[in-house]
């Protein structure tokens, strides 16, 4: 835009969110191990309008859903905020030996390792739930494509993935073939 041009754009509650997000993570190298940088997105959910921004840009995304299922243990505060503005409920995907038997479990790969998720076998009907599968950071996308094959595996239509924050040059997006993937911010 040329200087003296007014930008007549609208900002959406994804641009404002884009903003927060880019001003407030915080990059930590080497974490949790040699070669790994972490995004911590911790800043932006302690700032009040920021993370207002961030539910606010995720709810845009849920139209639909009737389940929000968030990963542990970031995707918790997202999911939950989520679920409540659309008037859905919240499925908590748990890391492994978290939840009673019996479970439905996937193991995945991580950028530095190997790991497991679980969901209730029982006590919550998925069979034809509407779910929003919401993570705060998508990296090499074996955390979400193992949530999503979980929830399938239960009988749930997973309408979506959404994160706050993707890393584009571990091209995890590549992974999540077959389920619309929407990122507030790409790095």
């Amino acid at each position: 835009m040329e200087h003296g041009q007014v930008d007549t754009s609208p900002v959406t509650a994804s641009t404002t969110a884009s903003e927060d997000v880019a001003r407030l993570t915080r990059w930590a190298d080497d974490f949790p191990e040699p070669g790994v940088t972490f995004a911590d997105l911790t800043p932006v959910f302690a700032d009040a309008k920021a993370f207002r921004d961030v539910i606010d840009a995720l709810v845009d995304v849920g139209d639909g859903a009737d389940l929000v299922a968030g990963i542990d243990a970031r995707g918790f505060l997202l999911g939950a905020g989520v679920a409540l503005a659309l008037d859905a409920g919240v499925l908590a995907v748990r890391k492994a030996g978290k939840l009673p038997p019996p479970v439905l479990t996937r193991e995945y790969q991580l950028e530095y390792g190997t790991a497991s998720l679980e969901i209730p076998a029982d006590g919550i009907e998925l069979a034809g739930r509407r779910v929003l599968v919401i993570d705060d950071v998508l990296a090499t996308g074996g955390t979400l494509a193992a949530s999503a094959e979980l929830l399938t595996a239960a009988g749930a239509e997973v309408i979506g993935i959404a994160v706050v924050l993707e890393i584009e040059a571990l091209g995890g997006r590549s992974r999540l073939a077959g389920h619309p993937v929407t990122s507030l911010l790409r790095v």
